[in-house]
């Protein structure tokens, strides 16, 4: 059991990763979903992408969804058929998984719900000038997007801030995940790509206040998709109660961050210890 706050984030972050034997089944299962679309429709691509392409997938996997972008011939298009064309592939991924607990149209993704974690299967179309156009069943309409680019600025600034970025993500992504979930995981890791740009993160603890700090503010929800497509990614907080609960969410953890910082300061290690597991939850260790 670690004794210091830094081994205490070390093992926190071992915490949040999938086993290797969990990677090998999402490599096997991904593929055979993607054979799966491919033997009823008219596949130009597939590939995997998501927070598993960014890195930034979360423990247990049970939890998480492992996201498939399929790029489908453009025969299958049709400018109202956003809503056909999700139920198309849900009918498609049925024959191959008849008994599956559940496969159900989700928004922009066909959700495959196995028993040990989920799929989301999303159809796309290439979009003339570059990236993909996919159904929205929600919104009613076609959405731009390019999630290859996600995966590229993710790197990238992961890269820029020593490796350090995604170990961040990770944290705030478990934060709420112990609290309730009223981000979604996307738009939060956008704003923390965002709120961490041009600042040197010198440790997790304080990279993780930072975070709580400056997204007390209910401005920085505003973000717009950094591949350039699409407008804000936070019109789903489209209330002032969600908004303001949100804000009220990242006020109390800073001031418990805070706290947990003066405790260490303070050499009240075991104390620091269950304030930062207040933050995050049992994913972070208890102290010796």
């Amino acid at each position: 059991m670690p004794t210091t706050i830094a081994l205490g984030f070390a093992k926190f972050q071992d915490n949040l990763q999938i086993t290797d034997l969990q990677e090998a089944t999402v490599t096997v299962r991904q593929k055979n979903v993607r054979d799966a679309v491919a033997r009823e429709l008219t596949v130009l691509d597939s590939f995997v992408t998501g927070s598993y392409r960014r890195d930034t997938l979360i423990a247990p996997l049970s939890k998480a969804d492992i996201d498939i972008f399929v790029i489908l011939d453009p025969s299958y298009y049709s400018a109202d058929g956003y809503a056909n064309l999700l139920d198309r592939v849900k009918r498609v991924v049925k024959t191959t998984y008849p008994t599956t607990p559940e496969i159900s149209r989700n928004g922009q993704a066909v959700t495959v719900s196995f028993t040990d974690f989920k799929v989301d299967v999303v159809p796309a179309f290439y979009r003339q000038g570059g990236g993909y156009f996919i159904p929205d069943s929600v919104m009613r309409g076609w959405i731009a997007t390019d999630p290859t680019q996600h995966v590229t600025l993710w790197n990238q600034a992961n890269i820029v801030h020593l490796q350090q970025l995604v170990p961040v993500i990770r944290m705030i992504k478990q934060w709420n995940r112990a609290h309730s979930s009223l981000l979604r995981s996307f738009h939060l890791e956008t704003m923390v790509l965002q709120i961490l740009n041009n600042v040197t993160i010198s440790d997790l603890p304080s990279a993780a206040r930072f975070v709580f700090d400056k997204a007390r503010v209910a401005s920085k929800y505003v973000v717009n998709d950094p591949a350039g497509y699409g407008g804000n990614i936070a019109s789903y907080l489209d209330s002032r109660e969600k908004v303001d609960a949100v804000a009220t969410r990242f006020e109390t953890a800073y001031v418990q961050a805070v706290e947990a910082e003066r405790l260490a300061t303070s050499n009240q290690i075991p104390q620091a210890f269950a304030k930062w597991r207040t933050v995050f939850g049992d994913s972070f260790p208890a102290c010796g």
